[in-house]
């Protein structure tokens, strides 16, 4: 095996399921140790048999991105077992319940914007700022917030989901400021579309594949130090804000 010092790091946060699970295979297939963040002890434990089975070097984090606790005993986890990180994947969020015309503007269930606002927006910086400290002991430390055009204020993709897509935007808005302040380190941060993929999150019915899903976070996570800062990139390039 090789050397703990030569060989990079990732975590991926919600990494037992759908894209999260793709881009951790990707990042495994690309040499990465894998670090599986996930609330649920089976699932993230099946989840690193499976990435394992797959030839890919993964160990499970107990991670919920919305306990600092949890947060914080993540980062010392990683920290015993890497000594460093080289890559976040930011990829754990929510939908919100849709109910009832929970996420209707003209009816919104602000408990639904605040559980969903917990998770994509607040639980993104509790964990990122938690694993700063280990990225800025890696050479070349890449941040990737996975987003949606939905939250793109040009685009105004999908339909109206006024808890779900005002997270993106307001996760899109972070991405631009911590890369504005992390402009003159190593650490490169960007925001990601993955599209609209067939996962639990969209029942399944959708065309792309978590595999097509998670491309565009697989090349932010690997963008050379020359690479672009603070954009919103799918596929195709770069996402209008």
């Amino acid at each position: 095996m090789d050397d703990v010092k030569d060989t990079k790091t990732a975590l991926v946060t919600g990494a037992n399921k759908g894209i999260g699970f793709a881009i951790a295979q990707g990042l495994g297939a690309l040499g990465f140790t894998v670090a599986v963040g996930a609330r649920d002890d089976a699932r993230r434990d099946e989840a690193v048999e499976r990435l394992r089975a797959a030839g890919v070097d993964a160990f499970g984090v107990a991670l919920d991105v919305t306990s600092d606790d949890s947060v914080a005993t993540a980062a010392k986890i990683i920290e015993q077992t890497a000594g460093r990180l080289d890559v976040l994947v930011n990829n754990a969020g929510i939908g919100g319940r849709t109910d009832g015309g929970a996420q209707d503007p003209t009816t919104l269930d602000l408990d639904v914007v605040r559980t969903v606002i917990e998770t994509n927006v607040f639980g993104v910086v509790r964990v990122t700022n938690a694993m700063l400290p280990l990225l800025r002991r890696a050479d070349s430390p890449r941040i990737v917030n996975m987003s949606s055009n939905m939250g793109s204020l040009t685009l105004q993709t999908g339909p109206p989901l006024a808890a779900y897509a005002p997270s993106k935007s307001m996760l899109n808005s972070l991405t631009a400021q911590y890369a504005r302040r992390l402009a003159d380190t190593n650490v490169i941060v960007n925001a990601a579309c993955p599209g609209y993929v067939a996962t639990d999150f969209t029942g399944h019915n959708a065309q792309r594949t978590p595999e097509q899903g998670a491309a565009i976070a697989l090349r932010l996570a690997t963008l050379s130090d020359d690479g672009p800062r603070g954009g919103f990139f799918d596929d195709e390039g770069v996402v209008a804000w």
